[in-house]
């Protein structure tokens, strides 16, 4: 049973360097110090007095700690808590660990305080239980990535008798010091479990509890895993009470707790990108709105014709996406259907069909928002294979009533506008959150198209593209009938910069709008954010420091949803959202249900966008596949929120069914297969050797590989088709012609070229959590050996991937020279899919995503122009011209254009996909008939 250490006989120091004299700058451990100190003596925690926890910030020697300490020791009686955040040295000799002071220098462990006198010292103490909370790198920069053995020896080092050690990073990874974020990943994770607590946890968050939160919570966010080491009973420790605690009968039912680190339910996102930066590491250029790496699996292919392996089980839910700053990235949600992938939504996007007539009034007495079109379509089909992915709107209606029934394996990472960053989130939050402006109701490409939505029009674009005016339409309204003002949005926008109390959302309109981050936030800043004003209650206006002509698709995500100030909660808003949709929150129950109910308080009249034809919407959230599939091909409920929910099992007997292949749709995703060709490694460098790889790659077999047609088309370049700047004709390297069979010729001409007549040797990286990507693999690996290119196959861990893919210096020592990976937009233009990749000033040492170091100053120019333009169609042109330089580099292998397997009900009218949510659904469009 867990015990609460008693305040007044317990003790804690607070360490923690954030200023160097020779080593990088970690400003967020100054913010992490104050921040622990509040949150171990607020009354509701651990109420420890403040005379009882001493802090000390940027000691210079190691006598100012040691002191300190000791004299803490000597009084507590119950628990002492010594906690460490900064840089981590290891001596290369011994492997010992020491903490970094503000006079530590790399290589020169002996600048620091060695870790063994630390816990001499605690351990010569009379308290009769020690916590230990380290955030650092144990490998830091001096050694880069430790062997296992080595980092073992160091966390045996650190373990004490009737102690428990809570480690930030596991043996391999860096401590990371998030850009943007106040704190650093670890114990902002550990802040926010002690301010927000765990629903349905215990009274009293133990240590364990805490780990298992923790770990949970930087796992979702693709980050480097904390570790514990415990002796004795001292896992029942408490650390806190638990803010979130109810007792029982009180309130609804709470949702699980996990107390063991289990992988988390994902958004089946996304790879997730590189974590943030390491401790001390500056970021380079603000990273662009984030493209993904979704995960794969496709389904049930043939046999690979290169392989007698048995076909591989569907892959296991890969970790959600998502990190902050440059590494950030929106989950866009896939699921696995027959071992296929499901992908889904990109930005904040067209919410309703303009081409409906008004139709009586609903149960609320309004009426369905009135048609700004001159008439209706051509009536689509009732039903049909991939009929929904024509371009054309399935079972067609303008009836309203009924209930909306979504079911989903995962509940929402945050029902928070500014904070959610699953993509099937951003789809469904249109429900209760509108922007300013956003995207076209309309099938296929079509969507693609910026229109207004809180506003009157979109936006008056002055001052070279750096100015963006607005004029808020009228009779727009909250929840509660007040009116939805500039104040509101602007207000809304601010909080992205509170990222110590909301964090995890994108962050790209604080990168777009402050680069240098010079505002607080509005929980901290007595004054507001400049770069947007607000002349009166009806006029916002948006000043860049630079231009950017994808703002306004910026704006047209969840981010961009206003928030009134006086219903702000803060880290608890996500249970709660108050609307300015059509509909509003009803019941929730974290990790079970959600009902949303409509709001009668919205103005059809002021909403050209949203039908809002059902009556009201329902979320089961059910985490048995073989549940959820066979509720829906019963029909309990209509669609799954995360496009996904059918088992391997289902989607064969549907696709063998006439009548259950007519609800499925085959839609393209915007997301691309591809493998990376990093140019640190040999003979990879040379472009002549990246070139053979590309001819002797076997396309059609690697689609077959990843789960045939359905999977994706053979993609002959870097750039999907609905994606700005995509040619439909262009083949640099006859991928088409071919039909994405090698061609061994040229291949062989290649490794002439490069001096390698008689092929070389590399290694090819995959995920091993990811069985369709490890078939591409084996795959590519079978058509390059047939012109003498001999690769090994290494699969890495799922959960370490992105870091270690992210850092070029263990791609060039581990020879990593194909690299296999999957990538997606936030919303569809070159910037936000091709930047990441191939703009030479995002390559880092940590948190890499040109993974193939493309280098290449034309390409850079290119993209400045292209960010610029506020013309489309003139953006489009310079992607166009990347794409093609990208190409001429070789520096990376197309695989395939994506496709996904979405599964539609019987009951579902208005239903259509869209380009815009990568292939998914257009949510808000959606009605159900009885």
């Amino acid at each position: 049973m867990a015990v609460l250490p008693d305040p007044a006989a317990s003790r804690a120091v607070l360490i923690g360097t954030s200023r160097y004299a020779h080593l990088e700058q970690i400003p967020a451990v100054a913010n992490n110090l104050s921040a622990l100190a509040a949150a171990l003596c607020a009354p509701g925690s651990w109420a420890l007095a403040p005379e009882h926890c001493t802090v000390i910030e940027d000691p210079g020697t190691a006598v100012e700690v040691l002191e300190a300490v000791r004299t803490a020791a000597e009084e507590a009686t119950d628990t002492l808590l010594v906690y460490f955040a900064g840089h981590g040295l290891v001596e290369p000799r011994r492997g010992e660990l020491f903490l970094g002071l503000t006079g530590s220098m790399q290589h020169r462990s002996y600048t620091g305080l060695p870790y063994g006198t630390l816990r001499d010292v605690v351990l010569d103490g009379r308290a009769g239980r020690q916590v230990m909370l380290l955030d650092c790198c144990f490998s830091g920069r001096v050694l880069g990535f430790m062997s296992a053995a080595s980092a073992e020896a160091v966390i045996d080092q650190v373990e004490i008798e009737g102690t428990y050690l809570l480690a930030s990073v596991p043996d391999t990874s860096f401590a990371l010091a998030p850009p943007g974020e106040t704190h650093t990943a670890f114990t902002g994770e550990l802040l926010r479990l002690l301010r927000e607590g765990v629903p349905g946890g215990p009274e009293l968050l133990d240590l364990d509890t805490v780990y298992a939160q923790v770990y949970a919570a930087l796992r979702a966010k693709g980050r480097p895993l904390p570790q514990k080491r415990d002796r004795n009973t001292a896992g029942g420790l408490a650390l806190a009470r638990n803010a979130a605690w109810a007792p029982p009968g009180f309130g609804p039912p709470p949702p699980p707790y996990d107390h063991e680190p289990t992988p988390p339910s994902t958004p089946y996102g996304h790879e997730p990108t590189p974590p943030p930066t390491p401790y001390g590491h500056e970021p380079t250029p603000p990273p662009p709105p984030y493209g993904h790496e979704p995960a794969p699996p496709p389904a049930v292919p043939p046999m690979p014709t290169w392989s007698p392996m048995a076909l591989p089980s569907p892959a296991p839910l890969p970790s959600p996406g998502g990190a902050a700053s440059r590494g950030r990235r929106r989950a866009v949600t896939y699921g696995l259907a027959g071992a296929l992938v499901v992908a889904l939504v990109a930005a904040g996007v067209p919410l309703a069909m303009s081409w409906m007539k008004d139709s009586s009034k609903d149960d609320s007495g309004q009426h369905p928002s009135e048609s700004k079109s001159s008439g209706k379509p051509k009536p689509g089909p009732t039903s049909g294979y991939n009929a929904a992915a024509k371009g054309a709107v399935v079972n067609a209606s303008t009836k309203s009533g009924g209930t909306l029934k979504f079911t989903s394996r995962n509940d929402a990472d945050y029902w928070d506008p500014q904070r959610t960053y699953y993509g099937y989130i951003w789809n469904f939050s249109r429900y209760y959150a509108r922007q300013l402006v956003t995207y076209a109701p309309k099938p296929g490409k079509d969507g693609a198209e910026l229109v207004p939505d809180l506003a009157e029009n979109v936006a008056k674009v002055t001052n070279g593209g750096k100015t963006y005016t607005y004029t808020l339409r009228k009779g727009i309204t909250w929840e509660d009938g007040s009116p939805i003002t500039s104040h509101d949005i602007k207000y809304g926008i601010e909080r992205i910069w509170a990222q110590d109390e909301i964090s995890n959302g994108p962050i790209f309109l604080q990168q777009a709008l402050d680069p240098g981050l010079s505002y607080k936030g509005p929980y901290k800043d007595k004054r507001d954010l400049k770069a947007i004003r607000t002349p009166n209650d009806r006029t916002i206006v948006f000043n860049l420091p630079k231009p950017n002509g994808d703002f306004e698709r910026m704006l047209a995500t969840p981010s961009g949803s206003p928030v009134k100030k006086e219903k702000d909660t803060k880290g608890k808003y996500t249970n709660r959202p108050f609307s300015s949709g059509p509909y509003k929150f009803g019941t929730y129950h974290p990790g079970k249900s959600l009902e949303l109910v409509r709001n009668t308080k919205w103005n059809a009249s002021s909403d050209p966008i949203r039908t809002a034809l059902p009556n009201r919407i329902t979320l089961d959230v059910n985490d048995n596949e073989q549940s959820r599939a066979q509720a829906l091909s019963h029909g309990d409920y209509d669609l799954d929120l995360q496009s996904s929910g059918l088992s391997a099992d289902a989607i064969t007997k549907a696709r063998s069914s006439s009548d259950l292949s007519a609800r499925l749709d085959n839609p393209y995703t915007q997301l691309l297969l591809f493998a990376a060709l990093p140019r640190s490694v040999k003979p990879l460098d040379n472009v002549h050797c990246r070139k053979a790889v590309l001819y002797a790659a076997d396309r059609e077999n690697m689609q077959t590989a990843s789960g045939g047609e359905l999977s994706g088309d053979i993609a002959p370049h870097m750039l999907p088709p609905s994606i700005g700047g995509s040619e439909s004709s262009y083949d640099p390297y006859e991928t088409r012609k071919l039909r994405g069979k090698p061609n061994a010729t040229k291949a062989e001409a290649e490794l002439k070229a490069c001096g390698k007549p008689n092929g070389f040797k590399t290694t090819i990286a995959v995920r091993n959590n990811r069985p369709a990507d490890v078939t591409v693999a084996e795959s590519l690996r079978s058509s390059l050996r047939k012109v003498g290119i001999e690769a090994e196959i290494d699969q890495i861990d799922g959960g370490q991937y992105s870091v270690t893919m992210g850092a070029p210096e263990v791609v060039k020592k581990k020879g990593y020279g194909i690299v296999i990976y999957r990538w997606g937009p936030d919303f569809p233009t070159g910037q936000s899919f091709l930047e990441p990749l191939a703009d030479s000033r995002f390559i880092q040492s940590t948190a890499n995503t040109n993974v193939a170091e493309l280098d290449d100053p034309t390409i850079d120019h290119l993209f400045d122009t292209a960010i610029a333009e506020q013309d489309a169609t003139k953006a489009g042109s310079d992607y166009a011209q990347i794409n093609r330089r990208i190409s001429d580099s070789a520096a990376y292998l197309p695989i395939l254009f994506q496709k996904s397997v979405l599964w539609r009900g019987s009951r579902l009218t208005n239903v259509y996909t869209s380009d815009l949510w990568q292939g998914g659904y257009d949510y808000v469009s959606l009605g159900v008939s009885e």
